[in-house]
């Protein structure tokens, strides 16, 4: 798997499980720096995980709105917490980290979901990030406003 990759598998964790606990991306992100600096055995935090994970948090509530407006029929607590979690990651991804082409942050987004989530979760993926990749243009505008 290439450096990357496993660094977004990481960063999704990281969101996943601040999610779960009802905590800040910032402080399950400070727990795995700390566990790997007290346990060599676990893998470091890569640049690319912190710029994620501190990017995403940066747009949460942005992200947030975007999903609950555009993911037809389904409220935001009631969406899969897997499905959820790559969606906001990915749409950070997507929108606001101009180094990663379009088609990579959805490939990667749709990796995850068919690895972590259900059957019908990379359908739902791609066709939510498709549509954020569809109005990027008029949302990185907003984003900027």
């Amino acid at each position: 798997m290439a450096a990357r990759s496993k660094a977004r598998k990481r960063a999704f964790q990281i969101v996943f499980e601040a999610d779960q606990r009802g905590t800040s991306v910032h402080e399950v992100l400070a727990d795995q720096v700390r566990l790997h600096r007290s346990d060599d055995r676990q893998p470091p935090v890569s640049d690319f995980t912190m710029q994620l994970v501190e990017g995403y948090a940066q747009h949460v509530g942005r992200i947030d709105e975007l999903i609950a407006t555009y993911a037809v029929d389904w409220d935001l607590d009631r969406m899969p917490a897997t499905d959820r979690n790559i969606v906001r990651l990915a749409a950070y991804e997507l929108i606001w980290e101009d180094g990663t082409p379009d088609a990579v942050a959805i490939d990667e987004a749709v990796q995850l979901a068919k690895e972590f989530s259900t059957d019908d979760s990379p359908a739902f993926v791609n066709g939510l990030l498709g549509r954020f990749k569809d109005l990027k243009p008029r949302l990185r505008r907003e984003a900027d406003a």
